[in-house]
């Protein structure tokens, strides 16, 4: 069969052509903040490529270094060390030929030396997607400062599609399911070996090079602190920071490569230990953080991209950006609320349906998490399509009976224009539909807006609202606006419903029935009735660093709106008649 991938590299878009019996399929896919062309072989396994691969890819493939075994045993070379590691010459393939490094990972493993030496006690190996995605960050950091340190370029992640038992690999099954777990972007096979691949760094180590008398011990010494300190001052560490790892260039019998300074040149290579010191992964998170909340303030500011990464579409629905694709690990869907892509990862169901949650409502399937990318999150079950349960013969229920709970994208729809006509609301972060098919018995259903989204279709040409599907609606945990927290990352709010509010005191039988009496005219002004209004639909604010309300000039109480299942539209229900 032809496939057909794209290359993402800078600016540019590589598209290339391959074509071969036993590849299924190839697809851009970011794992730890790397991005890979990940080829799925039929019989072979799988092959993630990084952008380096892109000018020889067919070099990589299998059956031409690794598969054919006769080639293999003529042109690789077991290289010293503890680990199972390969040089090898890959076939030529339409006139190219390389050089590799092929080193199976010891994720799961014990660090051998970990019981006698103390500062190997808490080392473990990295995965190889960490392995990667470590040194990534590594170059760029070394790039960005000048710093003249080498390293091994990483090329590819491969993955022999054969399932071995984990004591033949030496994994401890504890261990791979932490590792497993840490691991959102893919699912790791605790039971396949994982490959990764370097190119070739022509030279011999710093022990060789000093066994065959080309420098002295005192350089050996210098280069292996040197090269330590220079990762260092770059926020790494290398638990197991050895001569072996030095890798120099021998110029004739008794001198290395040298730059123009007379400095020696020297690459550093094996990475399966190489972590962030813990004052710039606690910088790091900081980054991320910051740049999570500088992207949610701009999420409608920004552009639409051109292009956007395959399979993520953008949809405008009820006057909504979206940014929409599938959620490949449950075979949902997802529609994240803004115009950047960047934020779609944020909220797959992996990075926030499995972590320890908070249950915040008696009544409703409400609850509190920290996802895995350490932000705070509320999510809500959607009664989307459930027939509310009131009392036909009263007349306020039979209005909020016949009226029907709103879908997630009406809820959605309404916060952001009660927000638009000054009326504080949550934010909502996105909407998910799970891939698990539900039913809802006939006698309980409300099937009114599944009529009224008929019109409402995916970018696959789907409806948006299905039967046969929950929805599940995300927002953002309140502790301060989008805009404060963008600038600065403090002094936190924390959201104490009306009703609760009252009980506890913090306000008056007075103030609690005004804030309740200002709220209802104030919607209506926005054409908006909440036809079940309580004193826990409205969100107060207390600046967590004093314990005092936030108030407005008139020392008044700030209000949110966070409850939107039975919040009607006047204007959208006039237009309709």
């Amino acid at each position: 069969m032809t496939i057909a991938w794209v290359w993402a590299k800078t600016s540019v878009n590589y598209l290339g052509f391959y074509e071969k019996k036993m590849m299924k399929f190839a697809r851009r896919q970011r794992i730890l903040d790397v991005d890979y062309t990940h080829l799925a072989l039929d019989e072979e396994g799988d092959l993630f490529l990084t952008d380096f691969a892109v000018p020889f890819v067919e070099c990589l493939l299998p059956e031409n270094f690794w598969s054919d075994k006769e080639w293999f045993e003529k042109n690789s070379q077991r290289l010293t060390g503890t680990s199972s590691i390969y040089r090898i010459r890959t076939k030529e393939v339409k006139g190219k030929q390389r050089d590799i490094v092929l080193k199976w990972n010891r994720m799961g493993q014990g660090v051998p030396g970990s019981e006698d030496d103390e500062q190997l006690a808490n080392a473990e190996f990295n995965s190889p997607f960490e392995e990667f995605s470590l040194l990534m960050e590594l170059r760029s950091l070394l790039r960005a400062t000048g710093t003249s340190l080498y390293t091994q370029k990483p090329l590819a992640i491969f993955v022999p599609e054969k399932r071995v038992e984990l004591r033949r690999m030496g994994r401890k099954e504890y261990l791979m399911k932490a590792i497993i777990e840490k691991h959102i972007e893919i699912d790791l096979d605790m039971h396949r070996a994982y490959g990764v691949i370097y190119e070739w760094v022509k030279g011999i180590d710093a022990t060789q090079a000093l066994q065959q008398h080309i420098i002295d011990e005192e350089l050996v010494e210098s280069l292996t602190l040197q090269a330590h300190k220079r990762m260092l001052d770059c926020g790494f560490d290398v638990k197991d920071n050895k001569p072996h790892h030095i890798i120099v260039r021998p110029k004739g019998n008794e001198e290395i490569l040298r730059d123009s300074k007379n400095n020696p040149l020297y690459a550093v290579v094996d990475h399966e230990l190489l972590k962030r010191t813990p004052e710039w992964e606690k910088i790091v998170k900081g980054r991320k953080r910051k740049e999570y909340l500088e992207k949610q303030r701009d999420r409608f500011r920004v552009g639409i991209p051109t292009r956007l990464p395959p399979p993520l579409k953008h949809v405008n629905i009820m006057g909504v950006d979206y940014i929409y694709g599938p959620c490949e690990s449950t075979g949902g869907a997802l529609w994240v609320v803004g115009k950047d892509p960047d934020l779609f990862d944020y909220f797959l169901p992996e990075k926030w349906e499995k972590t320890p949650r908070n249950r915040l409502s008696a009544y409703n399937e409400i609850y509190h998490t920290l996802t895995k990318d350490n932000i705070n999150l509320v999510w809500k079950v959607s009664k989307v399509g459930v027939q509310p349960d009131m009392d036909p013969f009263k007349e306020d229920e039979k209005k909020i009976l016949e009226f029907g709970y709103n879908s997630p994208f009406e809820e959605v729809s309404l916060a952001i224009g009660l927000t638009r006509a000054s009326i504080p609301t949550t934010y909502p972060r996105a909407i998910y539909m799970t891939g698990i098919k539900t039913e809802i018995p006939n006698t309980l259903s409300d099937d009114s807006r599944y009529e009224s989204h008929k019109k409402y279709m995916t970018p696959d040409n789907r409806p948006i609202l299905r039967k046969d599907r929950d929805y599940i609606s995300i927002w953002g945990y309140w502790n301060g606006p989008d805009e404060k927290l963008a600038d600065e990352d403090g002094n936190y709010y924390r959201g104490v419903d009306a009703l609760r509010a009252l009980r506890e005191g913090m306000i008056s039988n007075e103030t609690y029935l005004n804030l309740l009496q200002s709220i209802k005219q104030r919607l209506l002004l926005a054409g908006v009735e909440d036809l079940n209004l309580r004193g826990s639909h409205l969100l107060l604010s207390v600046l967590i660093s004093t314990g005092h309300l936030i108030t407005d000039r008139g020392n008044i109480p700030e209000i949110r709106i966070c409850s939107f299942e039975l919040l009607k539209d006047l204007q959208k229900q006039q237009i309709n008649k």
